[in-house]
């Protein structure tokens, strides 16, 4: 399934993998399977009775959950030797719940602290499991007396806060705070009705272990989370009221603008993405002079219409809507953009209207109104997706030329089932959207979305595909189909630069198997995210093929209608690399896209104390070309 890289750990320090190995006897380790992606670690598949939803709230089918997830979790760790360090911590953070959910309290705490010690991200490390651990502490402290966890929880919680350096953990916190503020009974036990709801009926009771560890952390939260998250929720005010403070911006400083009426060249810029509006960008547009706005495919090239560029729909048919559609929408567009700029508001603890809005209509949600509300904000997403890429990759170059090439993105929470006809098709329309931009004469493109392997898996089972073996089986088909189709046309194409970003799940894109992030070509080009002052962001992707990191925290840009909106994601640092290349190619129109990388990455400033973590800088790169 591919997806937009919009949201939600790091390579293992050396000392901490050098200290497992110095403890642990050859003879473990050689008895112990090797895991070198996702796709060796084993699948698990449990029993329910009735619905998700309605065991979620049985103490006995959640007991007996618990017993068989933990039994398959240390046997994985036993028998695996799991090097990635994003699914060892997956794993204790299912312990973690397990633990919490047996109020084993320093169980829970054991795991919080193994849980951190994979983590590389500073921000991370200081608040991963910051919940559970207060909790843990706080139930010791006060034993069974209610009154005295919640004052020495919100005591702790507060002291721990006070502890962190503030610039560091700030955007976590914030994004905690609003994650708390929407939390309810209703908005939890719909999202199980929409998404594991249908997947149970339609396999007979017969789960995954992906949404068995959903389930228990779900009851972890109704159970223990639900009834402080108002004291959660207050703490965090306080600390974000009595610490509040703008992060510097290193970008401003950074930028380039090209100058209007120069001598520069044209550069074409295709942006691969959820479709464009064109309207906002009159005068940088890449224009097909062959075609005409009539119905017909007037140049004979397989495509009507496609004026400043082409589109496909979900199932991958040749259409010439270059803007997705926002019919499906269950209420009118402008309301589903104000409760979107709500949820950007609360993420960044800006107190606005919009975001008092979206707290009172997600506090007002019923079970059976959830699953509609997040479809339209997912759908609503896709819309702006495109057009808020393209103002980035455009900004300050008046000669860029922006050629749109729309993939359409299923928004459901059960999406359309995969298959290996649906998989050729969609690498058919790969085919042809890359031969298309060759033959437009495209420089550089942008593609700002993802999937992996363990997608199409999970959409599987969505659809109600039953044997755990048989869903792993298509899915690797389906996903050699996907990757080979892409990876094949990218190489292919070895004069145009493709720029990607690396995506939001905090996770190695090899080890996770994710495209295009996980290919590894010389005219590809991967980019992680950062924020305003150059901090890693909580979400990032990270990984070998990683070159760089750009601005993906709030950036401002361009939605349909010519309005802008601060988003963020490495849907957002992308183009931020894919407007820098621009704008080297209008100044130097014969460099290749080895070229343009090596000037990129050499240009690049390493991040105070973490050298591997290159953030462009446009204006040391741009010194470099004229030298």
């Amino acid at each position: 399934m591919i997806r937009p890289a919009c949201p939600s750990a790091p390579v293992r320090p050396l000392c901490l993998a050098l200290a497992a190995l110095l403890l642990l006897p050859d003879a473990a380790l050689a008895d112990k399977i090797p895991v070198k992606s996702a796709d060796d670690l084993p699948r698990h598949t449990y029993k329910l009775a009735g619905s998700a939803s309605d065991a979620v709230r049985s103490e006995d089918q959640m007991a007996a959950l618990a017993k068989s997830v933990r039994k398959d979790v240390l046997e994985v760790l036993e028998k695996y030797d799991i090097q990635d360090p994003t699914t060892l911590q997956r794993y204790h953070l299912v312990l973690m719940n397990l633990a919490m959910l047996g109020q084993d309290w320093d169980g829970v705490l054991e795991q919080v602290a193994k849980v951190r010690a994979l983590e590389q991200k500073e921000s991370a490390r200081l608040t991963s499991g910051l919940a559970s651990e207060v909790i843990a502490l706080a139930r010791k402290e006060a034993r069974d007396d209610n009154a005295a966890f919640a004052a020495a929880f919100k005591k702790l919680l507060a002291e721990r806060i006070r502890a962190m350096p503030w610039k560091v953990v700030e955007d976590d916190l914030e994004a905690r705070r609003a994650g708390a503020q929407v939390l309810s009974e209703s908005l939890l036990i719909g999202q199980m009705q929409a998404a594991f709801d249908p997947v149970v009926a339609r396999t007979g009771g017969e789960i995954s272990g992906d949404i068995a560890q959903g389930l228990l952390g779900i009851r972890a939260q109704l159970t223990f989370i639900l009834p402080i998250k108002d004291h959660i929720v207050a703490v965090l005010d306080e600390a974000i009221a009595a610490n509040r403070v703008t992060k510097p911006d290193i970008w401003q400083e950074r930028d380039v603008v090209l100058p209007e009426g120069g001598r520069l060249t044209p550069v074409i810029v295709a942006v691969w993405d959820s479709g464009v509006d064109v309207k906002p960008f009159v005068g940088q547009l890449w224009t097909n002079e062959k075609e005409k706005l009539d119905g017909q495919d007037s140049d004979g090239n397989g495509f009507v219409d496609d004026v400043h560029g082409i589109a496909f729909d979900l199932e991958s048919r040749r259409v010439p809507e270059l803007l997705c559609s926002v019919a499906d929408l269950s209420r009118d567009v402008s309301e589903v953009s104000k409760y979107t700029k709500g949820l950007l508001d609360l993420q960044a603890a800006i107190e606005s209207e919009d975001a008092a809005a979206l707290r009172a209509k997600m506090a007002g949600l019923k079970p059976d109104e959830v699953k509609p509300f997040m479809e339209d904000l997912g759908l609503f997403g896709n819309y702006i997706h495109g057009t808020h890429v393209a103002g980035i990759a455009a900004a300050g170059n008046p000669y860029a030329r922006l050629l749109v090439a729309r993939i359409t993105f299923d928004h459901r929470i059960i999406p359309r089932k995969p298959s290996l006809e649906n998989a050729q098709k969609e690498a058919e329309a790969v085919r042809a959207t890359v031969a298309y931009f060759k033959q437009s004469g495209a420089r550089v493109v942008n593609m700002s979305w993802g999937g992996s392997r363990d997608d199409v898996e999970r959409a599987l089972e969505a659809n109600g595909m039953e044997k755990a073996e048989e869903r792993a089986a298509l899915a690797r088909q389906i996903f050699a189909i996907q990757r080979e189709s892409l990876e094949t046309a990218l190489r292919d194409a070895p004069d145009i630069l493709f720029i990607c970003a690396a995506g939001n799940a905090d996770n190695d894109v090899e080890f996770s198997e994710l495209i295009p992030a996980g290919i590894d070509l010389p005219n590809l080009l991967v980019v992680g995210a950062v924020d305003q002052a150059g901090d890693p962001t909580s979400f990032t992707s990270f990984g070998k093929t990683v070159k760089v990191y750009a601005s993906g925290f709030e950036v401002d840009s361009f939605i349909p209608g010519g309005q802008r909106m601060k988003l963020s994601g490495t849907s957002m640092a992308a183009p931020n690399a894919t407007n820098l290349a621009a704008k080297l190619l209008a100044r130097k129109p014969d460099l290749k896209p080895t070229a343009v990388i090596d000037l990129i990455v050499r240009g690049a400033d390493p991040r105070p104390g973490e050298k591997r973590m290159l953030l462009i800088n446009p204006k040391k790169t741009m010194q470099l070309l004229q030298n």
